[in-house]
């Protein structure tokens, strides 16, 4: 029987608010960018960044640099700088060793997300990435949880795991797809939400509960 567990990325199996800190601090240090426009990055880019952000930045600002080479700029740093701890990399190494399915769900450029998930190591973990870049969409739109499962080789059908810190996103999208969830406890949660089937402190807490599945 197949079993599919699909993980969140951003605050889930990486850390991105320090990476996303450091590539936004060199990328204006290396381009010689004013304060007021690192200041403007570090507010429009906090949740998620896009190429068009870097047309806006050059048309607020009145840059000479062109908006795809800040972007790729950025993907090439925020890639380098972001983390995924080993015990991490190690707990889903044991997932697939007992025969668990493994996916990422994430909302996110596509290019960024892919660029993070290889340069950590994930991306040798996982047998399919649905980013919301693919279709624009986000989650917890169901479509983008059924490409995750099928760029697994599953269906939603067949039922799962969906793991992350996002309580509409992750948790709320997981549910509306027929998943049972594992929610990373963190933000707020909101009123009139289902409530997930686990609730942990870390990750490695939720690779441990799903491999106590399949004992």
């Amino acid at each position: 029987m197949l079993r599919l567990a699909l993980f969140d990325l951003d605050g889930t199996l990486t850390d991105r608010q320090a990476a996303f800190s450091d590539a936004v601090t060199g990328l204006c240090q290396a381009r010689n960018l004013p304060l007021a426009a690192e200041q403007w990055l570090r507010a429009e880019l906090a949740d998620r960044a896009n190429p068009t952000d870097f047309t806006r930045l050059r048309d607020t600002f009145d840059l000479h640099e062109h908006p795809a080479q800040l972007w790729r700029e950025y993907v090439e740093r925020i890639a380098a700088a972001v983390t995924c701890r080993p015990e991490v990399l190690e707990g889903l190494t044991r997932l697939r060793t007992a025969a668990w399915t493994i996916g990422v769900i994430t909302n996110g450029a596509s290019d960024i997300q892919r660029a993070k998930l290889a340069r950590t190591g994930l991306a040798a973990l996982v047998d399919g990435v649905a980013a919301s870049g693919d279709l624009e969409i986000r989650k917890p739109h169901r479509a983008l949880f059924e490409l995750a499962a099928t760029r697994c080789g599953a269906s939603l059908a067949d039922g799962g795991w969906m793991v992350g810190d996002n309580p509409a996103g992750d948790i709320g999208g997981g549910h509306q797809a027929g998943l049972r969830t594992i929610w990373l406890r963190g933000r707020p949660w909101p009123d009139g939400l289902a409530a997930p089937h686990h609730v942990v402190d870390d990750v490695t807490d939720a690779i441990t509960i799903l491999l106590n599945e399949t004992e």
